[in-house]
């Protein structure tokens, strides 16, 4: 093997460790959908009532479709989960025994929780 390939190889093997150092918050972002999915909480997007899982199904479809936009589990949540991308309104969470809050609020407590458990 030529020197140049040696170090092409050695280039693209240190790029693909990124990830493992940090650099991939896709974890993060699949358990901020989970919760989505797995609470008891309605979701009012533009106005309307959905539940959990309907909310965990869009968000997750926005999610996919801007994937190549959204690097880190908190431009998730500014991106996809707080708001409309075709009106700009506020997604808003209903939950038992809580006022109703921004999307955006709520996701990143459990953000933030999740990270303190690491």
């Amino acid at each position: 093997m030529t020197r140049e390939i040696r170090i092409g190889w050695t280039l693209m093997l240190c790029l693909s460790c990124l990830p493992a150092l940090g650099g991939d918050t896709s974890g993060e972002i699949q358990y901020l959908l989970d919760s989505i999915g797995q609470s008891n909480c309605s979701f009012i997007r533009n106005g309307a009532v959905h539940g959990a899982a309907e909310a965990e199904s869009h968000l997750r479809m926005k999610y996919t479709r801007g994937k190549s936009r959204i690097s880190t589990a908190d431009q998730f949540i500014e991106h996809v989960a707080s708001k409309s991308s075709w009106t700009g309104n506020p997604y808003y969470i209903d939950c038992p025994d809580a006022e109703r809050q921004p999307a955006g609020g709520w996701l990143t407590d459990r953000l933030t929780s999740y990270r303190e458990k690491l």
